[in-house]
């Protein structure tokens, strides 16, 4: 049997760090940075209400007021959702698996021609 080698401490930590740690979906975080506009709640508050880290927050707080700006100066290209993007290569993996079909089919056919001829 073959045995694993012993991963450090600090190792296993961040991977159970990496493999358990929460993701926001866009809606959630559109939702704390709005209630962060409200005033209601210190900036703090806010973060330890939501488990977040003030970091985050900011980094959220400056994406949304980033998509703002070039909205509102008319600049309407956004960029494709993850959801989106793995769509799309689901849709390219089956196109290129469509023309592997059609390029076997069309050397079978040329082939069975070659015979006849």
């Amino acid at each position: 049997m073959e045995q694993k080698p012993k991963q450090s401490t600090e190792n296993f930590i961040k991977e159970i760090r990496r493999k358990t740690r929460r993701l926001f979906s866009s809606e959630q975080k559109l939702v704390i940075v709005m209630e962060a506009q409200r005033g209601e709640y210190s900036i703090a508050e806010l973060c330890r209400k939501h488990g977040i880290s003030q970091a985050t927050f900011y980094k959220w707080n400056k994406e949304f007021m980033e998509a703002g700006k070039k909205r509102l100066s008319g600049d309407t290209i956004r960029e494709a959702t993850s959801d989106e993007v793995a769509e799309l290569r689901n849709k390219n993996k089956e196109l290129k698996e469509l023309v592997a079909d059609l390029l076997l089919e069309n050397n079978i056919l040329k082939k069975s021609i070659d015979r006849l001829a």
